[in-house]
């Protein structure tokens, strides 16, 4: 028997994982705002934290996936360091 490598459809893509900060914002009249700074204009909202963000990781899969479609190139959170400070209080 032999065994041949399976070929990928040419429109088929890899999907691989990709990692993006989120900064929630609490909206003063209720609600959350989500913003993924890597991903200029890639905003979103929802009525909790949970909501908001499953909202925003649908807007940044079609923010990727409109990147791929017009051959942009993704954007990625190169550089991005946390850090954690001791307030004198």
């Amino acid at each position: 028997m032999l065994l041949f490598p399976q070929r990928q459809h040419p429109n088929a893509r890899v999907r691989k994982s990709m990692s993006y900060t989120v900064i929630l914002q609490q909206e003063p009249d209720g609600g959350f705002v989500a913003v993924v700074p890597a991903l200029p204009g890639c905003v979103s909202q929802g009525d909790t934290r949970t909501e908001a963000l499953a909202n925003v990781r649908e807007a940044v899969a079609v923010y990727i996936e409109d990147c791929l479609e017009s051959g942009e190139t993704v954007p990625t959170e190169a550089g991005r360091e946390i850090i954690e400070v001791e307030s004198p209080a």
